[in-house]
Order: C-alpha cells, then structure tokens, then sequence
C-alpha cells in the first residue's frame, strides 16, 4: 500500500491540468448529456492506459524518436483544431436552460469520449509515459502504484462531470460560455506551444 498512495497523487497531479478530455467532460456534465457513461469511459480507458504503462509500454516509447515526434505533432495538430473550435464556438455562445433538451444522442457520446480519449496525446504522455515510468521504480510495488493512479484518475472525473451540475444555473448566461470557450481555446494553445517547445523525453 505504501506504492498505491504516491500512485494516487502522482495520477491526481498529472489529471487535474485542464485539457481537451476535461474540458469535454465538463461541458458534457453541465449538459446533463449521458455524463454516467462518459465518465465511466474515461476512467476506464485511464485504467487501462495505466496498466499499460505499467506493464513497461512507457519505457519502449519513451526511448523511440520517432514515436515521441509522432505523438508531438498530431497532439500539436489535434490540439490547435480545438482550440479554433472554442474560439468560433465563443463567437457564437450558447446557453443552457434547464427547459432545452441539448443533448447528443448516446452513440455520439460514446464516440466522442473515445475520441477525445485515445486521439488525445497528453493522454499516453500522462498515463503511458509518466505514470508507467515512475510506477515501474517500485518494482514488485509497482501495481499498487498503478491502482493508486488509477483511482485517481476515477475520483477526478467523477467530480469533474457530477459536479459541474451545480454550475447550470451560470451556463444560462451567453456570457459564462463565451469566457469558457475563449478559456478553454487559450489553454488549448498554451498546451500545443509547450508541445512544439518542450521536449518530450
């Protein structure tokens, strides 16, 4: 159990940062749309990333060039795409009544969760690379290490996507959506310059 509580505060520092997959899930759980299937997609496929990392999936693409480049520029890509989304989407705010049924059938939600799962590079870079690096210097330990972020990471969402319900009453503002989408586009940005910038081993 020693391995299992750095476990929970390394994936739960790693997870917080605000990111695509957050951002989804917030907007999806101040819509009241399928949040419960969301949220359990997104735990799930962390667990699994974890696991594979873990299983020392992280040290053999941490040591390929070629594959970090790859995941550098379609995360660059993916995540300046995003961010010209948020901007267009602050243009032209919605909002959010509790009368309006604005909500994506479950299929969609389904496919969208996954997109933004395991199309999302900090994702691997989170889960595969970093959790599974320093998880795997508890040795034997190492699982625990792994349980410990992988609750982490199921504590976060659930909070994210049930407890942005008590935020609907300020998503009926055209207002708090448009300081959202610029927010969210910024952040987006930042994240796509650090990639571009920074080095990924």
């Amino acid at each position: 159990m020693h391995a299992a509580i750095p476990g929970f505060f390394t994936g739960l520092s790693l997870i917080v940062a605000i990111g695509a997959q957050n951002a989804f899930l917030l907007r999806l759980g101040l819509a009241r749309n399928h949040i419960f299937t969301a949220v359990a997609i997104c735990a799930i496929s962390d667990a699994l990333l974890i696991a594979l990392g873990i299983g020392g999936l992280g040290v053999i693409v941490e040591q390929s060039d070629l594959a970090l480049e790859i995941v550098r520029w379609v995360g660059v890509t993916y995540l300046v795409i995003f961010a010209l989304r948020s901007f267009w989407k602050a243009r032209f705010p919605d909002t959010l009544l509790p009368s309006e049924q604005t909500t994506r059938k479950l299929s969609a939600v389904i496919a969208a969760t996954l997109a933004f799962t395991f199309l999302n590079p900090h994702v691997y870079l989170d889960t595969v690379l970093l959790v599974g690096s320093i998880g795997n210097q508890y040795g034997p330990d190492r699982w625990w290490f792994a349980l410990g972020a992988a609750i982490a990471s199921a504590t976060w969402f659930t909070s994210l996507g049930f407890g942005s319900r008590a935020l609907a009453p300020l998503m009926s503002r055209a207002s708090t959506w448009r300081i959202l989408d610029t927010a969210i586009g910024i952040i987006m940005l930042l994240i796509a310059a650090r990639l571009i910038v920074g080095d990924l081993h």
